[in-house]
This record gives C-alpha cells, structure tokens and sequence, in this order.
C-alpha cells in the first residue's frame, strides 16, 4: 500500500468526519474489484444523520472540486452510496450496515487508516475514571 495513495484518501475521510461518522472502515479494494480503489464505510445514528453526513461530503468535497459521479439512495436515508470514481462512500444507518456487512463481504481487503483517522483516534480522550470515595 503507497503512501500516496493512503495520504489520497484522507480528503475524503475528512469530509466523512465533519458530521462524526461512526466505525468509519477504509478498505483497499485495489486488487479485488475493478469498480473502485477503495471504499469507505460508515454510519449514522439516525436517517437524518445518515442524510446529514452524506450532504456534507457533497458540500467538503465540492469545496475541492471533488463531483460525484453518481448519488444513490439520498432519498431514503437508509444507506447513501456516494460514487467519486475511484472512491465509493458507503454512509449506512447502523441496522442497515450489519444487513448488508461489505466489511465481510469484503473481508480480504486491506484496512486502511489515513491521517485525519488517527488525528481523530487521538483526540478521543479516555472517560474520567470513577472513584469508590464518596466523600
């Protein structure tokens, strides 16, 4: 996997982000299927949510000049598939995501984690510890 391509994909991990995406997965699919390079994956709490993160990677990667070349599924907000290419963004509504599982669909693909991931793994602070004293 080149550095290259992994640094390639964290524009579009951010934009999955700024609407906090939950279990964001990032397969390498490069030498299983000819439709895509990589798919990214992710979930929402909620139909809106769902809607919500897949309008503000529109509007990110716009930003950029980043187009999709198709959309589908916007309407219901169960599971939105963003199409950019070489890039395919899979935003689910969590029961919808466990139906369908492409992580293990796509189990031999290579996960990948790309800057902004570990910038937001790092930025996730422990929950405060819970003492027995009550004083």
């Amino acid at each position: 996997m080149t550095d290259d391509f992994v640094s390639g994909l964290d524009v579009y991990v951010s934009a999955v982000l700024t609407k906090k995406a939950l279990d964001l997965v990032v397969l390498d699919v490069r030498n299983l299927t000819s439709v895509a390079d990589a798919f990214i994956i992710c979930s929402g709490q909620s139909n809106r949510q769902v809607m919500a993160i897949a309008e503000s990677v529109q509007k990110e990667l716009k930003k950029q000049k980043i187009l999709p070349l198709s959309v589908e599924g916007a309407g219901e907000g169960h599971w939105v598939l963003l199409d950019y290419g070489h890039v395919i963004i899979h935003v689910f509504y969590e029961p919808v995501r466990g139906f369908y599982d492409l992580e293990g669909l796509w189990i031999d693909a290579k996960r990948v984690n790309t800057r902004s991931m570990n910038t937001r793994k790092s930025r996730v602070q422990s929950p405060p510890e819970v003492s027995d004293d009550k004083r």
